[in-house]
């Protein structure tokens, strides 16, 4: 993912989601606590950063499955 493409609508965090999501919502099943689909429904977006440690190994396992590479972490893990 793309800092500099990362959805305003994300809470800020490390975790974001960038505009190259296609609204698969693979992370909101992965990682509900954290992802959700937008106001605007067409794309997903972080709404509340991990924590706990399940919730921050979901958010890595939806960055894992995500088909286009869209959701980023720019503190790298934890």
């Amino acid at each position: 993912a793309e800092h500099d493409q990362r959805y305003e609508d994300n809470v800020p965090g490390k975790w974001y989601v960038d505009k190259k999501c296609i609204l698969c919502s693979v992370c909101s099943e992965a990682a509900p606590a954290n992802f959700k689909e937008s106001t605007t429904s067409d794309h997903d977006v972080v709404y509340k950063q991990p924590s706990s440690s399940d919730e921050e190994q979901q958010c890595v396992e939806a960055m894992a499955a995500c088909p286009v590479e869209a959701i980023g972490n720019d503190g790298g893990a934890e």
